[in-house]
C-alpha cells in the first residue's frame, strides 16, 4: 500500500470499523449496520483506486468491484455479495421503519466488514 489517497480510504474504513462496534454495542442497530456499509464501502474503493479506478458514485464502486475483483475472482465472490446486503441495510438503517435493521443482522454486517477488512489488507498487502 503505497497510496496517501489508499491509506486515508482505509483509516475512514478502519474508524467507520470502530463505531459500528461501538453502536452495536449501545443498540443501535440501524446505524451500526449503517457504519458497516461504510466500512466495506470505503475499503472497496481503496482496492480500485490501487488499481487506478475512482468512482463518485456509491453503486459505481459496488459495481466496479464486482466486475474487477469478484467476478475475477481476486477476492472471494461472496464479499460483493455481502456488500449489496449490507448496503441495502445502510438504506434501511438511515431511512426505514424504527428498528428495522435487527440486532442480527447488525451483528451480521459488522462480522462480514470484519472478514472484508482483513481480505483486503492481505490483499494490499501483496500489490506491487
Amino acid at each position: 500500500m503505497t497510496s496517501t489517497e489508499i491509506q486515508v480510504l482505509v483509516d475512514r474504513a478502519n474508524e467507520s470499523h470502530q463505531a459500528a462496534k461501538l453502536l452495536l454495542d449501545k443498540g443501535f442497530s440501524n446505524f451500526s449496520a449503517a457504519q458497516s456499509y461504510y466500512t466495506m464501502y470505503y475499503l472497496a474503493a481503496a482496492l480500485l483506486y490501487s488499481k487506478g479506478f475512482e468512482f463518485s458514485s456509491h453503486s459505481a464502486v459496488i459495481a466496479a468491484y464486482g466486475k474487477e475483483f469478484a467476478k475475477t475472482q481476486a477476492l472471494n465472490p461472496e464479499f460483493h455479495r455481502h456488500l449489496i446486503i449490507v448496503e441495502r441495510r445502510r438504506a434501511i438503517g438511515h431511512y426505514g421503519e424504527e428498528n428495522s435493521v435487527s440486532d442480527e443482522d447488525a451483528l451480521e454486517s459488522f462480522q462480514w466488514a470484519e472478514e472484508f477488512m482483513q481480505a483486503v489488507r492481505d490483499y494490499l498487502d501483496n500489490v506491487p
